[in-house]
Order: structure tokens, then sequence, then C-alpha cells
């Protein structure tokens, strides 16, 4: 397994647990992404990735993501496939009836053991047509 590949699945294992409070694998100018979802948005740096993901998880109870696989697309660039899950705050609506799927995707990209890019789709198939993947 790669440094990169081991280092994804240390975020994942707390993420599992739905502990999202270090960004210690964050490079300090990240670029953070949600692709698509309720709320598309971009953000750069730490502190404006922490902001922007503390306002996503705000509106859901119980948000927890699983790591279903990972992929290596190339030297930098991590896929891990992730199911959602959690209810929504205001509607008590699952995020699967809200979204149509709870199947979702990652893209992490590593440099010298950090993540500097991440993008969050809640949409798994979006994330295998921007990637030009095969499911």
């Amino acid at each position: 397994m790669s440094e990169n590949l081991d280092l994804v699945h240390t975020i994942y294992a707390a993420w599992e647990l739905g502990d999202f409070s270090s960004a210690k694998w964050a490079d300090p100018t990240i670029e953070f992404e949600i692709a698509d979802g309720p709320d598309p948005t971009k953000a750069i740096g730490v502190p404006a990735m922490a902001k922007t993901w503390s306002d996503t998880l705000r509106v859901w109870h119980d948000f927890r993501v699983g790591a279903q696989e990972y992929r290596e697309l190339d030297a930098e660039r991590v896929l891990v496939c992730v199911h959602n899950s959690g209810r929504a705050k205001a509607s008590g609506l699952e995020l699967e009836q809200l979204m149509g799927t709870s199947d979702g995707a990652n893209l992490l990209v590593v440099r010298d053991g950090k993540v500097v890019r991440f993008v969050l789709y809640f949409d798994r198939e979006l994330a295998f047509a921007e990637l030009d993947l095969a499911e």
C-alpha cells in the first residue's frame, strides 16, 4: 500500500466514526470543493474548509461517511467510493431520500504527505463521469 493510500485510510477511519475534528492531514492551502448536492461550494485553506464542512454538517443528524472502495488513480490522486448517511434536521428525511442516492465519491490529491485538494461528490456517477472512469 502506498503512503498516499495509508494517509487516506487514516482519514476515513476517523470519519467512519463521525469524527471530523482533525485536519492534520490537510495542506494549509487545501482546495476543498463540494461538487454537487444541496449546496455546491469551494473553499481555499484549512479554516475555510473547516467552516464549509461545519456548515454542511450542521444541517444533518448523525452524518456518517463509510468508505467502500479505495482507488489509486495515479501517483497523487486517490478516489474513495463512499456511502453517506444522515438525516436532515429540517425535514427529517434521510440523505438518500433527499439526494436520490447515498453512494458518493471523494477525490483526494496528495502531495508530500498532505491532501492539497479534496473534492466531495454526493453523486458517485457524477464523480465517475467527471473523472472519465468506469464504475
